[in-house]
């Protein structure tokens, strides 16, 4: 071995795991002597010394990882953010949460906060604004960070993971086409954010070769805008026949105010989500929409950073995972 042997390889030699390994050298009584004894060979075998004094040392902060999320309001963060603390416990790790409400400054506060109390990573779905003050900070640290579901500084200075956007939207648009929809509307999401073009990519491109002019209403993604949205479209853009929204809670306000409009959801205009959060199988009419599997990408993000830290594994610059459309009522005639 061409470096210093680690609990990991101690781990491997004995066919235990890294936490078996960490209580056989706590002196813990809840080992059998048996596995004792195997660990300990596999120490000797492989070259392993135990530093105690820098465990000590590394005791307070080495089970704490960051996890900073844009906006926790939002089902789908929320989902994500649950599904990594759960993986990283399963696992012995603590993590300390932050909501930045979309707020940079704010933002750069909680990071730095979390690096003084000695976490030994982040997570971060980043909110947009003053980048450099959260991650100067955190490449002061020199500790692993992932950007993930966002986009905001070069992958190669924070390796970014998300969910296959552009396929999603593609797949998205071609179903409202297939459905029979012919004049369709992209709604909400901010402009100039790199997640909105993202999301709105697959759209433009279908639309474009089936000779389509985009019809795009950009705006907050969140309820309130979706409801507003509806009233628009009926009054100002009537031949929209289907909209494909940014996200899941945009999407509900259009039906929403399509409700209160007095249109019918499927027959009047086809309504696509994005995202697949749990209300969308349970509103009236269910809701199609892009399956992200935000859970399972949860914990892959927690896996990531952990063989990151554990094994000296950093990941490939950039991530995608697999999305699948998830064709419910609200698209059907």
């Amino acid at each position: 071995m061409d470096r210093r042997p680690t609990i990991i390889d101690v781990a491997k030699q004995a066919g235990v795991s890294k936490s078996t390994v960490s209580l056989v050298l706590q002196n813990s009584p809840a080992v059998k002597a048996e596995t004792r004894e195997d660990v300990r060979r596999a120490m000797a075998e492989i070259g392993y010394v135990y530093n105690r004094a820098a465990a000590t040392l590394r005791s307070s902060n080495a089970g704490l990882i960051g996890l900073v999320i844009n906006d926790l309001r939002n089902p789908f963060f929320t989902e994500f953010a649950t599904s990594v603390q759960m993986a990283l416990s399963a696992r012995g790790y603590a993590t300390v949460l932050a909501n930045t409400d979309e707020d940079p400054d704010l933002q750069a506060q909680v990071v730095g906060a979390m690096i003084e109390h000695g976490v030994s990573a982040l997570i971060l779905s980043p909110a947009y604004g003053g980048e450099e003050n959260t991650f100067d900070a955190i490449e002061r640290a020199a500790i692993p960070v992932m950007q993930v579901l966002r986009q905001v500084v070069d992958p190669a200075r924070a390796p970014f993971a998300a969910p296959d956007y552009e396929t999603g939207s593609r797949a998205a648009a071609q179903h409202l086409l297939d459905s029979g929809a012919r004049h369709i509307a992209f709604v909400g999401g901010l402009e100039g954010r790199a997640v909105t073009q993202r999301r709105m990519s697959g759209y433009l491109s279908v639309l474009r070769e089936a000779g389509q002019d985009p019809i795009l209403l950009p705006g907050r993604p969140g309820r309130a805008f979706g409801r507003e949205a509806a009233a628009r479209l009926a009054n100002d853009f009537p031949q929209v026949d289907a909209v494909m929204c940014f996200n899941d809670l945009v999407a509900l306000g259009v039906m929403s105010g399509c409700a209160e409009l007095g249109r019918t959801i499927g027959t009047d205009l086809k309504v696509m989500g994005f995202d697949d959060i749990e209300d969308c199988a349970l509103v009236w009419p269910p809701l199609t929409s892009v399956r992200c599997d935000i859970a399972g990408f949860g914990r892959l993000m927690a896996e990531t950073v952990l063989a990151w830290l554990e094994e000296g594994r950093a990941p490939p610059p950039e991530m995608v995972t697999p999305v699948k459309l998830i064709a419910r009522a609200s698209t059907r005639t």
